[in-house]
């Protein structure tokens, strides 16, 4: 018996990991000794983007190794988060509310949360844009600016949705305050908002499965840009979040290579973990999904951006040493990376070491938030980082 935890004292995070019973599977090639019969991984809701891809591949993990990849779907990041941290499952395919935990910001600048020392394995930078400004075809908006006055999706408990919603409004000179905000329980209700014409506007990647009603519904859809050429636009979007880049989306409801959308993305689904995880269950995990991509890279759209060759290795958030380890057998991984995860590594070290000493000060109170940002930043630049968030 191998417990597949791997104790972690830098941050001296008390997380409640419990053992996990693990056992080799027979006769699989590919399935090393003491890799659980069944691995855990959260995911967005039923019929998203991220769950249509990680259905896919556990498809191809159980037919090649035999063991069992539950996907376990969560309507927000909270709740997509707080079993990985927990110790109940292993690994969490999610959005850019990883990063929003990583650095302990909006739903996650909580006494109950806090920065979040999150390891990546690997992401899904596919042909699409994720996470941007989906929108009802008769409501008119055309342009990011044209936001103002219309019906906004806003997803309790989902900091990434609200926070990318945030960006693109801002990208067209839009706040919160310029328009009506209308509030839904999870991402797929956001979706079926604008179907049944309660929103006009909601956050979603261009080939998640629910945009595709959108799309054949009365109402139409159609997704506002935000060229690259606009880099005042780009520069308030920046603001709210650093991790989009430009991006030509030619895969997606209403989108092809004859008709793109130049908007935003970053990799999703996101596939992070915590650094308790067993280092050989990371290296086997982190295997499967390069191995395996032939098996599953036509189940969806999205799906071919879990190739090798499109890997990016210095995003925002560090690589899992185990998930390196296996990046240098493949020859992709080079000193200028390691220069880079090593900084990731020192920027969570600078805000676990705030989160303790704020915690010292200040156990909660409706003043919380505002105590920690400011001290948050404080530290984030006496260590010679970018707060990005101030507030």
């Amino acid at each position: 018996m191998f417990r597949a935890i791997r104790r972690y004292t830098a941050f001296g995070l008390g997380l409640a990991v419990g053992a996990l019973a693990l056992a080799s599977v027979p006769g699989s090639p590919a399935l090393a000794a003491d890799i659980p019969k069944t691995i855990a991984w959260s995911a967005y809701n039923v019929g998203s983007t991220g769950y249509i891809q990680s259905a896919a591949i556990g498809d191809a993990v159980a037919k090649a190794t035999g063991v069992t990849l539950r996907v376990v779907p969560a309507g927000n990041d909270i709740a997509r988060l707080a079993p990985l941290r927990q110790g109940r499952i292993q690994f969490s395919a999610t959005g850019s509310g990883s990063y929003l935990a990583q650095e302990g910001v909006l739903d996650f600048a909580d006494p109950s949360w806090g920065p979040q020392p999150l390891r990546l394995l690997l992401m899904s930078w596919a042909d699409t844009n994720t996470g941007n400004a989906c929108t009802a075809k008769d409501a008119g908006i055309r342009t990011m600016a044209d936001l103002k006055g219309k019906r906004v999706a806003w997803v309790h408990g989902a900091p990434a949705l609200n926070n990318n919603m945030t960006a693109f409004m801002a990208f067209g000179g839009v706040t919160w305050d310029d328009v009506k905000k209308v509030e839904f329980p999870g991402f797929k209700e956001s979706i079926q908002g604008l179907v049944d014409g309660v929103a006009d506007a909601a956050i979603a990647s261009t080939d998640s499965g629910l945009v595709y009603a959108l799309e054949s519904s009365p109402r139409g859809i159609y997704w506002p840009e935000t060229p690259k050429a606009d880099k005042a636009g780009w520069e308030r979007l920046h603001k709210v979040a650093p991790y989009f880049a430009p991006h030509l989306a030619i895969a997606g409801a209403g989108l092809s290579r004859e008709h793109p959308q130049h908007g935003a993305s970053y990799g999703y689904p996101i596939l992070v973990t915590y650094p308790v995880v067993d280092d050989d269950l990371v290296y086997w995990m982190t295997k499967q999904v390069i191995d395996l991509y032939d098996q599953y890279k036509g189940a969806h759209p999205g799906a071919i951006g879990w190739a090798l060759d499109r890997q990016v290795f210095d995003w925002a958030i560090p690589y899992d040493a185990a998930a390196v380890r296996y990046f240098k057998e493949r020859g992709v991984w080079n000193d200028e990376f390691q220069r880079h995860n090593d900084q990731l590594l020192k920027r969570q070290d600078v805000l676990h070491r705030a989160w303790v000493e704020t915690l010292k000060l200040k156990s909660g109170g409706e003043d919380f938030r505002a105590f920690w940002m400011k001290r948050r930043a404080a530290a984030l630049r006496a260590a010679g980082f970018e707060p990005i968030w101030e507030e």
